[in-house]
């Protein structure tokens, strides 16, 4: 297990003192049964000290830090090497390895095997040993009433040395190795929920956009056949004729984004990769005619000055619906512009889609991507009309949720933030221009690997680039 496994499983402060009470509870029993029920005499106010050290140790943690507090792992490592001294030196003098008790010195060793790291585990586990072998060359023997002196044979005390090393060795090598392997099995576990899970509310919402594309039909259909009819009508009236051909426009967009949402997106499966300008193009497409500049910049460059001098990326529904997402969502607060930036660094790729609108609010941030995170009233009525411009990122609801969501299928890591925040933090993922103004940005990377074609699909892909022109974006 490594520091960075082991740091989500610190062991709760008071999950060590309650240990520790029930230590010394049966501590002070034992020394008081072997006293008053078995005759034997241990030095009493010896043991009485050992076991006050204990107490006093316990109160002061309990009344310093707050019992849900979890320990750090030097913290967490000092508690275990404590316990094993106040159990070593309580045995040494009542007996040392005779004493039967002499087993608790496990009890440090397998917890820290269970919950710490390995650099701590073998610094208990050596305390461990070495206290061992010091009992087993000294310690104070139990003295009778009669005076007797209970001394075990050196073969036995030998033989309890070797015992109780083998079994340290075994319980930090073992112990931990299962430990090890039910913390993976349990991290594997939650990681393949949280993709279940995922995939089914991506699954759920594919439904929805079928059953909603099959119930809007009807309506849509009456809606473009009244704006035509109202368009002839109005002839004599062309600001409202415009309006009207406008609402049919708009239906037939929509009809067209349900169908293809129906139809699970577009089956080409003649174009599996294309230059990365073609793959903006048209996932910026549907909203390049609604008043707002969109520059594409590849590599720092115009995307129109780059030629075929462009990462190749393999053309996918969820590359394509979740990039248009995001430009939707920029187009919808920009004030004038929107910037798409394309880097690409050996076969890793970075996408980001930044505007001049406001931002983000801070509040929602963190919560950006998650399904349902709303807040804000639409002001835009129809598209080529500002509206959305000046007003806060309020949050995405399904939208941004669903763009993560393809996002991420296909390899990538999403990060939100204010160029404001992003030119001050320099390295969140977000990079850009010192003369960009305050807005939203988003972030997509990718690594190696994950969307940029083999040289053999780039070669194919950059042989059809006469089907894909960016037509001014």
């Amino acid at each position: 297990m490594t520091r960075g496994e082991a740091s989500g499983r610190w062991v709760r402060l008071q999950t060590l003192t309650t240990l520790r009470w029930l230590a010394v509870i049966g501590q002070a029993t034992a020394v008081i049964a072997a006293d008053q029920v078995f005759g034997v005499q241990p030095p009493r106010a010896l043991c009485a000290l050992a076991i006050a050290v204990s107490v006093i140790f316990n109160v002061i943690a309990m009344q310093v830090f707050p019992a849900t507090m979890r320990l750090s792992q030097r913290a967490a490592t000092f508690s275990m090497l404590f316990d094993l001294g106040q159990v070593s030196i309580l045995l040494m003098m009542t007996g040392g390895l005779a004493n039967p008790f002499a087993m608790l010195m496990l009890a440090p060793v397998t917890i820290s095997a269970s919950a710490l790291t390995l650099r701590s585990t073998l610094v208990v586990s050596a305390a461990a040993l070495g206290l061992i072998a010091l009992m087993s060359q000294w310690s104070l023997p139990l003295i009778l009433a009669s005076g007797e002196r209970l001394t075990a044979p050196p073969i036995y005390i030998f033989g309890i040395w070797v015992a109780l090393t083998i079994s340290v060795l075994f319980m930090t090598f073992y112990a931990r190795r299962v430990s090890v392997e039910t913390y993976r099995m349990s991290r594997a576990l939650r990681e393949a929920e949280a993709a279940l899970a995922r995939e089914q509310r991506l699954t759920a919402i594919g439904g929805l956009a079928a059953a909603a594309a099959h119930e809007l039909g009807t309506p849509l259909a009456t809606i473009k056949l009244v704006s035509a009819e109202l368009a002839g009508e109005l002839s004599d009236q062309p600001e409202l004729r415009e309006d009207a051909e406008l609402i049919r426009a708009q239906a037939d967009r929509c009809r067209d984004i349900l169908a293809d949402l129906a139809q699970g997106g577009r089956a080409d499966a003649q174009v599996r990769s294309a230059p990365a300008s073609a793959v903006i193009h048209e996932a910026a497409e549907p909203h390049a005619d609604r008043g707002r500049r969109i520059i594409l910049r590849i590599d720092g460059r115009l995307a129109e000055t780059v030629g075929d001098a462009q990462p190749i990326l393999r053309r996918t529904p969820e590359l394509v619906h979740g990039l248009r997402n995001l430009v939707q969502n920029a187009v919808d607060f920009a004030a004038t512009t929107i910037w798409i930036d394309v880097n690409s660094s050996g076969a890793a790729l970075r996408i980001t889609i930044g505007d001049d609108g406001p931002g983000f609010p801070e509040e929602l941030l963190q919560r950006l991507g998650d399904p349902y995170v709303t807040s804000r009233a639409r002001a835009a009525s129809r598209p080529g009309r500002s509206g959305g411009a000046g007003e806060p990122h309020t949050g995405m609801g399904l939208g941004l949720f669903i763009a993560k969501t393809l996002l991420e299928r296909t390899g990538a890591r999403l990060s939100f933030a204010n160029s404001d925040r992003a030119q001050r933090r320099g390295n969140r993922g977000v990079q850009l221009e010192r003369q960009r103004p305050p807005g939203a940005v988003v972030a997509a990377v990718w690594p190696e690997g994950a969307i940029i074609a083999p040289k053999v699909e780039a070669r194919s892909a950059l042989g059809r680039n006469e089907r894909f022109t960016l037509d001014n974006i």
